[in-house]
C-alpha cells in the first residue's frame, strides 16, 4: 500500500475480548481453555496495564463458544455448561445466597437481533415483591430478585444508566445482573458465542453508539455483564470471505486428485473443518492480484476505507434471528434462574 491508514479511527466493532486481545503472551493478561461437549470455554483475565492494548477494561472475561443452538442436544449441552461457569462466576465474585439482585436486559425489543436482553428480562423469575410484603415467608432455595427492561435512550429520552441507578437507589440490590447483544468482527461467532465479564457493559457500543458504561465503578453495586454477538459490520463479512476464497482455494490444490470428493457436490464440501495449508504469497497473488499481497489487517483497514464513506458498512445479521434469539433468551433466562433459585432444577 502506497499509504497507512490508521485503524483506531474506523472502530472495528467487536465487544468481545477474544477477538481484541493483540497476542496471548502480551504482559498483564492470563489465558486458560477448556473444552466440555464440543463447547470451548476460554478463561481471560486482564489487569490495568493491559487495558490499552485490546481496548478492554480490567476484569474476569470468560467466553463460551458453541455450535448452533436449535439443535436440542447442543442446547442441553450448552446450558449445562453455562449455567457451570456461572456459578463458578458467582463464587469467585463472593455473591452470597442471600444475596439481591437486579437483571437488567438491555437493548430495543423492537428490533430482533437487539431484543436479547429483553426477552431474557421477561423470563426471569420474580420474587421481591413476595420479599416485600409483610408475613410473607418465601420458600427456601429462592433468593430476591427483580428485572427491568430499560429499553434504549432514542425510545425513553433517558439515558440507561440514569434509570439504572435510580431503581439501583430506591431497591437497594447487592449485585447485577446485566444482558445484553453484543457485536462481534467474526461471523463464525455471531449467535454462537456467550461471554459473561465483571467489568460492566457499554450499552450500544458494537453499533457505534457508545452509552454511559454500567460497571461497578458508576453503580457502586457488582455488575455481571453476559452477552452474546448477534450482528457483524460489512467489513467483517467481506474480509472473512476473502479469508474463506484463499482458504478453499488451498483446500481444492491440495486435494486435488482426492478421489473421494468427485463424489460429493462441491456444496457438501466443509473446507473449513479440514486440516487446510495457507496459500504461498505468490499463490495469493495469482489468485487475488495486489489485495493477495496484504495482511488480514491491511485488508480489513482497505475493505473499511472503501466502505465507510459511502455508507455501506452496514451492521448485518443471520435471517433467522427470530428463532435463534428466542432459543439464546430461553437458554439464558433459564440458567440465570436456576443459579439464582438453587431450588430451581433443570427439566430434560
Amino acid at each position: 500500500m502506497s499509504h497507512e491508514i490508521d485503524l483506531e479511527k474506523y472502530n472495528v466493532r467487536t465487544d468481545l475480548l477474544i477477538e481484541s486481545i493483540p497476542n496471548k503472551n502480551t504482559k498483564g493478561i492470563k489465558t486458560k481453555r477448556r473444552i466440555e461437549d464440543k463447547i470451548i470455554v476460554d478463561y481471560i483475565d486482564i489487569s490495568k496495564e493491559a487495558e490499552n492494548c485490546c481496548n478492554k477494561k480490567k476484569g474476569r472475561y470468560v467466553t463460551i463458544s458453541f455450535e448452533d443452538v436449535t439443535d436440542i442436544n447442543n442446547q442441553k449441552n450448552l446450558e449445562k455448561v453455562f449455567e457451570n461457569e456461572l456459578h463458578v462466576f458467582f463464587d469467585y465474585m463472593n455473591i452470597l445466597d442471600t444475596d439481591k439482585c437486579l437483571v437488567v436486559g438491555l437493548g430495543n425489543s423492537n428490533s430482533t437481533p437487539d431484543a436479547l436482553g429483553p426477552k431474557v428480562s421477561d423470563s426471569i423469575i420474580i420474587t421481591k415483591h413476595l420479599f416485600d410484603l409483610d408475613g410473607v415467608n418465601v420458600l427456601d432455595g429462592y433468593r430476591c430478585v427483580s428485572a427491568i427492561k430499560p429499553s434504549v435512550v432514542g425510545l425513553t429520552g433517558i439515558e440507561t444508566k440514569d434509570i439504572v441507578l435510580g431503581i439501583i437507589e430506591k431497591t437497594k440490590p447487592d449485585f447485577l445482573i446485566i444482558v445484553d447483544a453484543l457485536a462481534s468482527s467474526s461471523i463464525s461467532r455471531v449467535n454462537k458465542t456467550i461471554q459473561i465479564t465483571n467489568a460492566g457493559i457499554n450499552p450500544g457500543s458494537g453499533v457505534g453508539n457508545s452509552r454511559g458504561d454500567l460497571s461497578y465503578k458508576t453503580l457502586g453495586v457488582p455488575v455481571i455483564a453476559i452477552g452474546v454477538p448477534t450482528v457483524v459490520d460489512a467489513v467483517t463479512i467481506v474480509s472473512d470471505t476473502i479469508d474463506f476464497i484463499v482458504k478453499k482455494f488451498s483446500y481444492s490444490k491440495n486435494n486435488i486428485n482426492n478421489s473421494t470428493n468427485k463424489l460429493k457436490l462441491v456444496t457438501q464440501i466443509n473446507y473449513l473443518k479440514e486440516d487446510v495449508d495457507s496459500l504461498s504469497n505468490m499463490d495469493k497473488k495469482r489468485l487475488l492480484g495486489e489485495i493477495g499481497t496484504l495482511s488480514d489487517k491491511e485488508i480489513k483497514e482497505l475493505i473499511f476505507e472503501v466502505l465507510t464513506p459511502i455508507g455501506y458498512n452496514l451492521m448485518v445479521t443471520p435471517k433467522e434471528v427470530d428463532f435463534v434469539i428466542d432459543k439464546l433468551s430461553l437458554i439464558i433466562s433459564n440458567v440465570i434462574n436456576r443459579t439464582l433459585h438453587s431450588d430451581i432444577k433443570q427439566v430434560d
